[in-house]
């Protein structure tokens, strides 16, 4: 195994990058991305939706053919080649560097959209530090005459009737209009709020791996505590147990539904936050010999058995809150902001001390969706650093350039704070960071270290990395099998689309989403784009263009030269050594 002080071993780095102070902080920092909101409000759902515990089949499928092969590609090629989410594709294969680019524009949609949520939190927060919960009670300046208290109405309703915590939700917080064509006046209390997010997120990076090392520490962990806490809570209320075999109780049937293994392929990339080139930028700060293989499969599984315990905490208070007002679980489960802003804060206003409970809930959602946002919004700016490393990599003008970043992109998220503003934001949410554009980048990722670049000669230097050669199995499914069953994913996907309407009711006009298809492909075409303009650059005949842009950089080349193993290390080596000896 190489000697991790000897420069020599790894491709050349630009030397004012930094590391990782250890290990744990890179563990953290990664956890920090991937443990998200997605696993407390989006795996429980589409659980019990598409068959309880039968979900998990296809879920554990995807995971071990899709999520593990390219988590592991996308850090230990940040790793390798000690760059961002697009130089480590120019070092690679110069022809694909449009996947970085396009994971790029695709990482900028999510931070703008996603901070929205702690915005919403915040304010959720804030409310909670009152007498009595302004969401559980129907005595308040916005509440209509269609208002139900639930606390004291548990026998049957008006059906044209909201309860207390819907208008909460959608008269004071959000000011909800009739459609996207009314944006209305922005509301200021949301601004403030995600200003206070916006400073937040650039005080945790702004001195880059340094001091988001160090937040890591406590976003990453305190949020187990809260789920932990939760969900300890929750098993002790009436009503718990059948909550959670509602969450779990198996129906084989959905297993015929293609809907069930769309949702479970989609699931795996949007949770383990791949193709987005945050974990490239993430590796890119480990040490050259870092054991990333076994990082890989801990932090998926880890990724998944939150997901999995968190459906138990969610699921055991939405049980108490169907035992509390005699309906059908069915009717309060809900997935996405429907959870965690309006379930969840009418479940707690049932239970005793609220306030505490209710603190608590919002607190674990502000440290989830915090530490998400800023380890992207690291990511897209080590990328573009990377691309200048003289000029970003020196003091204050990082600083700038995150600074510049977060200011552009709080204004333009200042429509989604608007009284149309949910509107946009579930534009992004359902077109821009979809299933589509994640499932169509993975499957390029995977075409480009498979076939162009090689899988043998990717394998010779991840066994030069951590010093012994991987089972073959990540080989084969790169080459094989994670293109294939993407691919079914993405047709599966393209037959069953259907257009975004809000609550099922609303339907958004042609020009909304002209807009939503406009954000979900801009990210993709980039990389065609690319490819075709840097064949148009590149001088010479079609043959000797391909030839220059699928050629990685010297120091990939030259890997299988080292002397630091031998044949027997690797099945493939032998036949690497030749060829490398040949180009050189």
């Amino acid at each position: 195994m190489m000697d991790d002080n000897n420069p020599n071993h790894a491709p050349a780095r630009y030397d004012k990058r930094g590391q990782w102070a250890n290990k744990i902080e890179f563990i953290l920092a990664i956890v920090g991305e991937i443990i998200g909101l997605g696993n407390v409000w989006r795996f429980p759902y589409l659980c019990f939706k598409n068959g309880g515990g039968i979900f998990l089949i296809p879920y554990v499928l995807f995971l071990f053919t899709c999520g593990i092969p390219i988590f592991f590609l996308e850090i230990s090629l940040g790793q390798l080649t000690g760059q961002g989410g697009i130089t480590c594709w120019r070092k690679i294969c110069p022809l694909f560097e449009g996947i970085g680019y396009g994971s790029q524009v695709l990482v900028l949609y999510t931070e703008i959209y996603y901070i929205i949520i702690l915005a919403w939190a915040f304010l959720f927060l804030f409310s909670t530090f009152h007498s009595v919960l302004p969401w559980a009670s129907c005595n308040n300046t916005w509440n209509t005459e269609d208002c139900v208290d639930h606390r004291l109405n548990h026998g049957n309703i008006s059906q044209n009737s909201t309860s207390s915590v819907e208008e909460f939700w959608q008269r004071r917080v959000l000011g909800l209009s009739h459609g996207i064509e009314e944006m209305g006046s922005i509301r200021w209390d949301l601004v403030g709020c995600l200003l206070l997010s916006w400073i937040v997120c650039y005080f945790c990076i702004w001195k880059g791996v340094k001091s988001s090392g160090k937040v890591v520490y406590l976003t990453a962990t305190f949020p187990y505590v809260m789920i932990f806490a939760l969900l300890i809570r929750g098993i002790t209320l009436p009503g718990a147990i059948d909550g959670i075999r509602f969450y779990l109780s198996p129906d084989p049937t959905r297993l015929a539904s293609p809907q069930v293994w769309m949702d479970a392929g989609s699931q795996i990339l949007f949770s383990y936050a791949v193709c987005l080139g945050c974990l490239p930028a993430l590796g890119s700060y480990n040490r050259y010999n870092n054991n990333c293989y076994k990082d890989a499969f801990f932090l998926c599984l880890l990724n998944s058995v939150t997901s999995l315990v968190s459906g138990f905490a969610i699921f055991s208070v939405l049980g108490f809150m169907s035992y509390e007002l005699g309906v059908d679980i069915a009717a309060v489960a809900e997935s996405g902001p429907g959870l965690a802003f309006i379930a969840y804060p009418r479940a707690v206003a049932l239970m005793p001390l609220p306030q505490l409970w209710a603190a608590f809930f919002f607190i674990m959602i502000i440290f989830l969706g915090l530490d998400s946002e800023f380890v992207v919004l690291e990511g897209l700016v080590t990328s573009i650093s990377d691309m200048y490393p003289s000029f970003f990599f020196t003091g204050y003008r990082r600083k700038i350039l995150l600074l510049a970043i977060c200011f552009v992109s709080f204004l333009i998220g200042l429509f989604m704070v608007t009284e149309g503003g949910l509107y946009v934001f579930q534009l992004f949410d359902y077109y821009a960071c979809s299933g589509i554009p994640l499932v169509i980048f993975a499957i390029m990722e995977s075409i480009c270290i498979g076939w162009i670049y090689g899988a043998d000669r990717y394998y010779v230097n991840i066994t030069d990395m951590i010093g012994y050669c991987p089972s073959p199995y990540m080989k084969y499914c790169w080459r094989f099998i994670t293109p294939f069953v993407t691919t079914g994913i993405l047709l599966f996907s393209l037959v069953k689309f259907t257009p975004l309407r809000y609550n099922n009711t609303y339907q958004y006009p042609w020009w909304g989403h002209a807009l939503g298809l406009f954000l979900a492909f801009s990210s993709v075409l980039v990389v065609p784009l690319w490819l075709l303009y840097s064949l148009a650059v590149t001088p010479g005949t079609l043959r000797q263009r391909l030839q220059v842009v699928t050629t990685p950089a010297d120091d990939l080349l030259r890997a299988p030269l080292r002397k630091t193993l031998n044949s027997e290390a690797c099945p493939s080596y032998k036949e690497l050594e030749l060829c490398a000896l040949n180009k050189a």
